[in-house]
């Protein structure tokens, strides 16, 4: 039988879903899949593929039961239509129970047998008396599912400083490391109201590039480094990494923008700087 990774779910998840009765279905479809969760609408992506699946660090197990009906998409516009005053209900219980935490965002499945409920909290909290009042409230099953502020982003955030939709909402499905580290290499400026994304953390896209920058840093001699050139014994004061130029400054104190084909040799260098000046 034919397997698809499908995505579904409010955070986006990654599924391998096989198919029954030897069904196919094409790239985008909306279909009802039998995930871990439960019943709910998912998204074809491709056909899950050797090549493919070495791409995916992690995914879930489930089934593709059939494409989605337009009933099922009336049934998926009531839920969406309950959505907040499903998060009323919850916050208003929240705050009557005082418990330190910041909703985020209340997700039903397509079959109607879970109620998931995302929050943020820095404390470890006792939701025995939330859930129960929760599921009294709803009448089904309710989960409570906690995230950071980066999985906060993912849930609510919609454009980012470049136009486009965020990362995490769109393709990202692993969160990639982001240091200060990547931002000094590739030259951004170091405000933290610029390089910081709507989660308020370093934005993804520092990362997306790193590897390219470090290896063509690699390549040029370090900063504080004297080489010759045509123009004579300069030092390296200077680093244009993608266009692959130097800053020198001659022995007469004059500064050039040199080529990095343009270096001969190197005379001596310091420890290379972790980050370029």
């Amino acid at each position: 039988m034919p397997k698809y990774i499908v995505r579904f779910g409010a955070m986006r998840e990654l599924g391998v879903m096989s198919t029954r009765q030897d069904a196919t279905y094409r790239r985008g479809a909306e279909v009802v899949v039998r995930s871990p969760r439960g019943m709910e609408i998912g998204q074809v992506l491709c056909e899950a593929t050797e090549a493919a699946l070495q791409q995916m660090e992690r995914y879930a197990s489930g089934t593709v039961w059939r494409e989605a009906t337009p009933d099922d998409a009336r049934q998926m516009s009531k839920i969406l239509d309950q959505r907040l005053p499903r998060i009323e209900v919850c916050e208003r219980l929240v705050a009557e129970l005082q418990l330190p935490m910041k909703l985020v965002d209340v997700e039903q499945l397509l079959g109607g047998e879970r109620i998931i409920v995302y929050y943020v909290s820095e404390e470890r909290i006792d939701f025995r008396e939330l859930v129960k009042r929760l599921a009294a409230e709803f009448q089904t099953r309710v989960e409570m599912h906690q995230i950071g502020v980066r999985d906060e982003a993912k849930l609510l955030a919609d454009y980012g400083d470049c136009g486009k939709p965020v990362c995490c909402n769109t393709h990202l499905m692993v969160m990639p490391p982001v240091s200060m580290k990547m931002a000094k290499l590739q030259k951004a400026t170091l405000d933290p109201s610029k390089i910081s994304g709507r989660c308020g953390r370093l934005k993804c896209c520092l990362r997306y590039e790193f590897d390219t920058y470090e290896e063509l840093h690699e390549q040029l001699p370090a900063v504080g480094t004297y080489v010759v050139t045509p123009q004579g014994r300069c030092r390296v004061v200077g680093q244009e990494i993608l266009s692959q130029h130097l800053l020198v400054e001659t022995e007469d104190h004059r500064r050039l923008l040199i080529e990095a084909s343009e270096v001969l040799s190197r005379i001596a260098s310091k420890k290379r700087s972790e980050h370029p000046e």
